[in-house]
């Protein structure tokens, strides 16, 4: 699954939100390192170790992880002949308990959590070492207890500090008349009297240090100098100690390098665990079934980025159906749609409980391509149809029985003729490959090819045509509408513009049928025509008439059905075969909502019926009738209409 259609879906957003849950830098590399598995037995694993994890924090467990400050670089020195210091040796004993808490924990969870249990089977709390660590050291110093002899010497300094003491107080008493202030200070870790510069030579000693104006000697008293010599000695007795201890508890550790390095990968793993357990519970996910077919099969699923205010949406793929068609207006949340779906499609396969129905589906998919957005990128300058073709050339190339293909607009961003047409094929190419695809789009002809093919659905986002205001609801098996025309009319569109855009929509044959507006008639339409009708009439008449059947008097006649479409050579446009070829040959064509006559030889095969309408019952006024007549027969249908009646003109008549 590459990173731009994880980009694209937005798993990057739900990786930071479950590494914002983690403690320690090495569970934080863990949640960004995450990524899709294809392999059904990991993912598996992966689903019930969210799971436990989310059901202890709901039984109100306060799980004992370790945030694990400076591990990481203790255990980088490891194995480098280094001597720790007191707080580097400190916090591994804090961490060391830790592990012990841990252990312990997850030893009494075990029946619960029997998944996740297990990794604790793998950390060792180092008993020993531990032991040492907070005997010997207690807030970041060694104690007594660390040695024998740092004992001793601790013991002997603190009866010299007391002797001398004493005897600088009585120094102070004797030499009071010459003191700038009556304290014992300190400097370069000896006791000194603060002297009068003038008054110096009444204090004998040595001048260790003056003020900065001078005007202070800070002499040590010839009473005390001896003792603060064997103080020194005693001092540095205790550094050799001390080193020696930490040398010693160093060389301990060392010992365990291989258990403490295996401790902080299952820490971090605990730590990566349990923020997916946070993750779930944050976005009130469950774990869905989980299938080794590629299916999806979600109730009332909700996308994790939109919270709970966002309303349930219910889909399936691969299971009926392995395309699914989804139409209706802008806003109305088809794009939601297929981002949700596979948004918890790559959550699911990373082993995150996803915001759905418990009795959802989700299955096993190699992989995972969208195409949602415009994808256009300035550094590479490509259009929008250029980055969707690049787009589907990828999804042709991996396209496979275990691709999730997702297909925002098809057919957008070129003429719509040949992006429809382009966009038809490219389905039934995937569909032949057994890729499973989801796709939105406004185009009729592609609706029209979903209802006729078999593999293939349609489904609509419902819209409340009172309010015209989407309902973010899928359903499925029916065909929405764009719903452009109410819509616009909603936002103040002036109604002369409104009629306009009726009266070309009717020129297309209606919204069941995609036909290119016609050569006018009249002179409004005339000025709309392009080169492209006339190079379409010339391929025509340049296929002849050869082929056709030959009439008795031994001219050829073509016979037409109702609901044909037809090239008429004269106005250099389609029109649909509304009466079907008499005994003179001739047929009445529908142009422009109008009935003309045509003899056979001036029109020539477009596109049969059969490709257009749904099955043989459909009902082909609704390409004839007009709207009012159609209006009028479904009132009268219902009830009594007084007043109501259907007007139809005698070339009408069928």
């Amino acid at each position: 699954m590459n990173e731009q259609t994880l980009r694209k879906l937005e798993f990057h957003k739900v990786k930071e939100q479950v590494a914002h849950f983690t403690l320690s830098s090495a569970g934080l590399q863990l949640a960004e390192a995450m990524r899709p598995s294809g392999d059904y037995t990991r993912v598996a694993a992966w689903l019930r170790e969210t799971e436990e994890a989310a059901n202890l924090l709901a039984g109100g467990a306060s799980i004992p992880l370790s945030a694990m400050e400076g591990i990481d670089p203790f255990l980088s020195l490891l194995g480098k002949g280094r001597i720790y210091n007191e707080q580097e040796l400190e916090q591994l004993g804090v961490w060391l308990s830790s592990v012990y808490q841990m252990k312990r924990y997850m030893n009494a969870k075990r029946q619960q959590a029997p998944t996740i249990a297990g990794y604790a089977d793998s950390m060792n709390d180092c008993p020993d070492l531990r032991e040492q660590l907070n005997t010997c050291i207690r807030f970041g110093m060694l104690t007594d207890e660390a040695s024998p002899d740092l004992s001793y010497i601790r013991r002997q300094t603190h009866i010299v500090e007391d002797q001398i003491g004493k005897r600088m107080a009585g120094a102070m008493g004797k030499y009071k008349s010459s003191l700038q202030e009556a304290v014992i200070s300190k400097r370069s870790g000896r006791f000194v009297l603060s002297v009068k510069r003038e008054l110096r030579k009444n204090v004998p000693g040595t001048v260790l240090d003056e003020s900065a104006s001078g005007q202070t000697l800070f002499i040590e008293p010839v009473e005390v100098a001896e003792m603060q010599l064997e103080l020194h000695q005693w001092k540095a007795a205790e550094e050799r100690e001390r080193t020696i201890v930490l040398s010693r508890l160093s060389d301990e550790a060392e010992k365990y390098a291989s258990e403490l390095k295996t401790n902080v990968q299952a820490m971090a793993i605990f730590d990566f665990i349990i923020a997916r357990g946070k993750y779930a519970r944050s976005c009130c996910g469950v774990r869905v079934g989980l299938s080794d077919k590629p299916i999806v099969s979600l109730v009332e699923a909700r996308h994790p980025l939109l919270g709970e205010s966002c309303v349930p949406l219910s889909v399936e793929l691969g299971l009926k159906w392995n395309q699914l068609m989804i139409t209706g207006p802008n806003t109305g949340g088809k794009t939601v749609t297929l981002k949700t779906m596979g948004l918890l499609v790559i959550m699911n396969q990373c082993g995150l409980l996803v915001p759905a129905a418990p009795e959802s589906v989700l299955g096993m998919f190699a992989h995972v391509e969208a195409d949602v957005g415009d994808g256009q990128s300035l550094e590479q300058s490509l259009s929008t149809f250029s980055s969707h073709i690049s787009v589907l050339k990828d999804m042709l190339r991996l396209a496979a029985g275990k691709s999730l293909l997702l297909l925002d607009e098809l057919a957008a961003g070129t003429d719509p003729s040949e992006g429809i047409a382009l966009s038809i094929a490219v389905l039934e190419q995937l569909k032949r490959q057994g890729a499973k695809l989801a796709a939105t789009t406004h185009f009729n002809e592609i609706k029209t090819f979903a209802s006729r093919t078999e593999g293939c659905q349609n489904g609509r986002m419902a819209f409340d045509p009172d309010t015209l205001r989407p309902l973010y609801r899928l359903e499925i098996g029916e065909a929405g509408d764009s719903h452009a025309f109410a819509i616009a009319r909603r936002f103040g569109i002036p109604e002369t513009v409104m009629a306009r855009a009726e009266e070309l929509l009717s020129f297309k044959g209606g919204s069941e049928t995609y036909l290119e507006i016609p050569a006018a008639i009249s002179g409004d339409i005339n000025s709309q025509i392009t080169g492209n009708d006339d190079a379409r009439q010339e391929s025509h008449e340049a296929a002849g008439e050869a082929d056709l059947p030959a009439d008795s008097p031994g001219g050829k006649t073509r016979a037409y059905a109702k609901g044909d479409v037809v090239w008429i050579y004269p106005l250099k446009c389609a029109g649909v075969v509304f009466k079907e070829t008499d005994e003179r040959g001739n047929l009445i064509v529908q142009v422009q909502g109008q009935k003309l006559k045509f003899n056979h030889k001036r029109v020539k095969p477009y596109i049969a019926k059969e490709k257009l309408y749904p099955g043989e019952s459909y009902d082909l006024d609704i390409v004839f009738e007009s709207k009012e007549n159609r209006k009028a027969r479904h009132l009268m249908n219902r009830k009594h209409a007084e007043g109501v009646e259907i007007i139809i003109k005698p070339d009408e008549r069928s």
